[in-house]
């Protein structure tokens, strides 16, 4: 059961070091589980990108937690490219299943924004098989439109997810405003969030005049780098009742699966996972309420939209068009602004989609909230193995 969250906005914080923005998120946690650090008993500490940024290598777990004066129980520091958060709270989750632990402590936590982009970048480089750069070799290429290539720019990851979605345009006849489109539904969700990074609502006509980034992507498609943190308290049922816990959330499914090399014809890593998460938790994509999925990219939405099983495949545009993917409609998407308005600091991610849909479920999400919000499904994903994620973490939770 999931018996508290927490976060702290996702902004640029260049005056607050990776502890800091932690301490915050997990201080929060604690104050919603109605718990002290010191009923805590195994610790999941996701981060990915400080060995590159700040310079925090092998220990980020202990330093943060012994800046809160915890110590003397297992910190296990995870780092699994964009899906980081979610792993370290897919397994806390698996532990409190286990019986090995009745309450355990969730994080991740992120600084991206340096004065050098190209150490920001590297972080991303690094999520491919670096021994093996063919992975990537055929995405890195120069925009068609612009004749730009990857480097000091953009991300390598941006090229992927373009070829993804020109790829889409000609399976679906999907267009670049139904791209935009999306960015300028996140928008309007995001506005909403005080945690989002940029709260303003956008125009699809404005999406698609900003920056060019890479065909058919532009600036306001694209998830903005950011600093910030998200954490979750989980306990047993038998603790959450011990302790006297209202309004838990429990945990239906969490499924961690890892990226491999895809034969033609051979179903993708996430409706894979997803066939795994539903049948573990009992019910069907028709039966969901809300979903917070990983949008780096606005094209992504759509193609998740059919791997998720929200609609039938090729017909994520559809689904987009009618409305049913917006507050109000039949399953809001990223009601939280999604990663291209909440930004994405990807040590935090992950959690940062369990808060959401925490608030969600508890009824607590004020304007944005999904009446009648009963389940609800997470998916994040990171890496690149071959034309795929190589880690893809999918969690459903309902309400009590």
């Amino acid at each position: 059961m999931v018996t508290g969250v927490g976060t702290t906005r996702f902004a640029k914080h260049a005056d607050r070091s990776l502890s800091a923005l932690a301490h915050e998120a997990i201080q929060a946690a604690l104050s919603d589980a109605g718990i002290s650090i010191a009923q805590v008993q195994a610790v999941w500490a996701g981060n990915a990108a400080a060995a590159l940024i700040t310079g925090q290598v092998c220990i980020a777990g202990q330093t943060i937690l012994r800046g809160l004066g915890a110590g003397g129980i297992p910190v296990i520091n995870v780092e699994n490219a964009c899906a980081t958060a979610s792993t370290a709270f897919q397994q806390a989750a698996s532990m409190i299943t286990l019986g090995a632990y009745d309450i355990v402590l969730a994080f991740g936590v992120e600084k991206l924004y340096h004065p050098d982009k190209r150490r920001v970048f590297s972080v991303f480089d690094g999520c491919a098989d670096v021994e093996h750069p063919d992975d990537l070799s055929s995405y890195a290429l120069s925009d068609p439109v612009t004749g730009a290539g990857a480097g000091a720019t953009r991300s390598v990851f941006m090229d992927v997810y373009a070829r993804a979605a020109r790829d889409y345009m000609a399976a679906t006849g999907a267009t670049v405003e139904d791209f935009a489109a999306v960015a300028a539904k996140n928008s309007l969700h995001g506005s909403i969030n005080p945690n989002a990074q940029f709260n303003s609502v956008v125009t699809s006509e404005e999406v698609l005049s900003s920056s060019s980034i890479v065909y058919p992507l532009t600036l306001m498609m694209c998830s903005p780098v950011a600093d910030g943190a998200a954490a979750a308290v989980l306990m047993s049922p038998k603790a959450a009742t011990r302790l006297g816990v209202r309004n838990p959330v429990r945990v239906l499914s969490s499924v961690l699966s890892s990226g491999f090399d895809v034969s033609p014809g051979e179903k993708r890593l996430v409706p894979r996972v997803a066939e795994l998460a539903y049948d573990e938790a009992g019910l069907g994509p028709t039966e969901l309420s809300c979903v917070e999925l990983h949008d780096a990219s606005a094209p992504a939405e759509l193609l998740y939209y059919e791997s998720l099983g929200l609609c039938p495949n090729g017909e994520g545009v559809r689904l987009l068009r009618d409305g049913s993917t917006r507050l109000g409609g039949r399953v809001p998407v990223n009601t939280s602004g999604g990663l291209v308005r909440k930004g994405h600091p990807i040590g935090a991610t992950g959690l940062s989609q369990i808060h959401e849909l925490v608030l969600q479920l508890r009824g607590r999400a004020a304007k944005r909230q999904v009446q009648g919000a009963r389940h609800a499904l997470a998916e994040n994903g990171g890496g690149f193995i071959r034309g795929d994620s190589a880690a893809i973490v999918i969690t459903i939770l309902s309400r009590e």
